[in-house]
């Protein structure tokens, strides 16, 4: 069975998350530095079965594509020549990175946790999976 994998694309870090192979469960991955990305997915994907990749669309409060978003689109492009055979869904990210802070302060972290941008990204990619396990069941 395949997994399905979730992006949270920034501009310096991107989260990553992944579904159990049943597609019940989405879990933090990890954060890789973006410039890597194309390279990481590479790796992974050769030892782990994926069937899809969703990648959250940042939109401002008026839905709004936001500035990130060209950037996002080039690398879909780059995405698609290296990995054609894996589909690719967008969903709405709004107020992941928002509702990654609250879940850190949730769960009553320390300060030290809760300045980790890279695990903030982790958790607002983990927030879009099982936003779209949600919408999609």
């Amino acid at each position: 069975m395949a997994r399905i994998l979730a992006l949270d694309y920034g501009t310096k870090r991107t989260g990553i998350a992944v579904t159990d192979e049943l597609k019940l469960i989405a879990s933090g991955l990890t954060t890789v530095e973006t410039s890597e990305l194309l390279s990481f997915l590479t790796d992974y994907l050769s030892k782990e079965k994926v069937e899809l990749i969703v990648v959250g669309e940042p939109k401002r409060l008026h839905n709004e594509a936001s500035e990130v978003e060209s950037k996002i689109e080039k690398f879909l492009v780059k995405l698609k020549n290296v990995l054609p055979e894996i589909p690719v869904s967008r969903i709405d990210e709004r107020f992941t990175s928002k509702m990654a802070f609250q879940s850190l302060l949730d769960t009553k972290q320390k300060k030290k946790v809760r300045k980790n941008k890279g695990l903030i990204d982790e958790i607002s990619a983990t927030i879009i999976l099982q936003d779209y396990l949600a919408s999609h069941s």
